[in-house]
């Protein structure tokens, strides 16, 4: 058996349940997970469960992720289970536990920009989840109301109901756009919170180094970091959440009670009544956010007019992007019939473009031509059904224009790409697809919802 300084596991025997309720000698059998040397602290300045390092780890585990700068995988680090916990569990308890660099990618943006993205390796995700779970419970209930973006019971198709909703409410709309948020984020400011929250020292104590862990680029070399927070560690979400609702939401609460607002993350909309409120509000934002060491972006923010039927005024902006749908006036019909334009939101062109992108990615007419159209449909069903759920929850309409003019130009080029006698004929490869729908309308998601392949175009986009 090794001490309890080692960074090994340790088995411990307990007695047996002699009498009462029959339950097992192990915890760790009734949960499935690894012994771990039991959940004593003996000696160890900090006492953390090691339970719940074994949830950390089933929550890690269930979100996935990439490797770090180690390059070890999740299946690699669970080839020695049990002694990859205990050693995390084991540096934590005793203070030790320093964060290894970030592995820095770069994920490029629609705009032609890239955002930096950091990756954490996996051992480092667990025990910035064993903080989490710990601090989150103490800060949720503190959050506002319309903050939504990775909180519990919440969601981005709540945030943009409640935006659509608003936008009928309120004639005018400042759309903000932090500049470099997660990388300007004040250490010293996002400290401060947590400790307004909480006097638990190995908490705060490993947030601290988080936040001034290295990061590593692409090239190999190591830059350290004296303000921000990786985008895309497990903790940096809670942090950022921690530091606008005091740098944002609990001061519009203060200075604009009136005002109604949706924030997911770093993404933030506020209604106004009228234009010379939406300037004086955005002015007074502007300020606040430099006092937080924040610029909003001068170009990309913007006061918007939510033009319709009843709104005829005119305005430089008329439409304005949140959450993957674009708010701007469209035709619609109400309960009675009767067809009128109404501010409303739809998939936006570059949700359109990120998921054509991923449809030319498959490459189902140039390296899938070997496949049945069964196993097309395995491999695209799953992620048209994800695709219709968000973007089709709001204007459906466009949600399906968008994915039949995407699948009638793959599966065709399929076609004849497979079939030596529809090489060449677009229009011969359309009348095939359409009997193969009559033939089989349940083999393709969009062919579920009884939409025909000769009516690619339905409703107003």
């Amino acid at each position: 058996m090794r001490g309890e300084g080692a960074d090994g596991p340790v088995v411990v025997k307990k007695p047996g349940n002699a009498g009462g309720a029959k339950r097992p000698d192990n915890p760790a059998e009734e949960t499935g997970q690894p012994m771990m040397g039991g959940a004593g602290v003996r000696g160890k300045p900090y006492n953390i469960p090691k339970q719940l390092v074994w949830r950390a780890y089933r929550e890690v585990k269930a979100n996935h992720g990439a490797a770090g700068v180690d390059g070890q995988s999740l299946a690699a680090f669970e080839e020695n289970l049990e002694g990859n916990l205990y050693k995390i569990w084991n540096r934590m308890a005793s203070g030790s536990y320093l964060p290894p660099p970030v592995r820095l990618v770069e994920i490029p943006k629609g705009n032609g920009d890239t955002r930096a993205l950091g990756i954490p390796t996996v051992a480092d995700r667990i025990a910035q989840m064993v903080v989490k779970m710990v601090l989150e419970p103490l800060v949720e209930p503190v959050f506002h109301r319309d903050s939504y973006g990775y909180r519990p019971h919440r969601s981005a198709l709540r945030a943009v109901g409640e935006t659509r909703k608003r936008c009928w409410q309120f004639d005018w709309v400042i759309d903000l756009d932090i500049r470099a948020f997660f990388d300007s984020l004040e250490h010293n400011l996002v400290e401060r919170a947590v400790a307004w929250h909480t006097d638990n020292p190995w908490v705060r104590l490993y947030i601290g180094r988080w936040l001034r862990a290295p990061v590593m680029r692409p090239d190999g070399t190591t830059q350290a970091r004296s303000r921000g927070t990786p985008q895309g560690g497990v903790i940096s979400p809670l942090l950022a959440n921690l530091f606008l609702h005091y740098g944002f939401d609990a001061w519009m609460e203060r200075n604009y009670p009136e005002l109604r607002f949706e924030r997911y993350a770093d993404d933030s909309i506020v209604h106004c009544r009228d234009h010379r409120q939406a300037q004086t509000v955005l002015k007074a934002i502007g300020e606040r956010f430099a006092q937080c060491g924040l610029e909003l972006h001068p170009t990309k923010t913007r006061i918007v007019y939510c033009k319709d039927d009843r709104r005829r005024g005119k305005h430089e902006w008329v439409s304005f992007d949140f959450l993957g749908y674009t708010f701007r006036p469209r035709p619609a019909k109400s309960r009675w019939g009767k067809c009128f334009i109404g501010f409303l939101p739809a998939m936006s062109g570059k949700a359109s473009k990120a998921v054509r992108t991923t449809i030319r990615q498959w490459r189902i007419a140039g390296s899938r031509s070997h496949q049945s159209l069964e196993e097309l449909a395995r491999l695209v069903n799953p992620s048209v059904r994800g695709w219709l759920n968000y973007y089709g929850r709001f204007y459906r309409s466009r949600c399906i224009q968008v994915l039949q003019r995407a699948f009638k130009q793959a599966l065709t080029a399929w076609a004849r790409r497979k079939f030596k006698r529809l090489r060449g004929r677009k229009y011969a490869s359309l009348c095939w697809l359409e009997r193969i729908e009559r033939r089989d309308p349940k083999l393709f998601v969009l062919w579920e919802l009884a939409v025909q392949p000769q009516g690619w175009i339905i409703g107003a986009g």
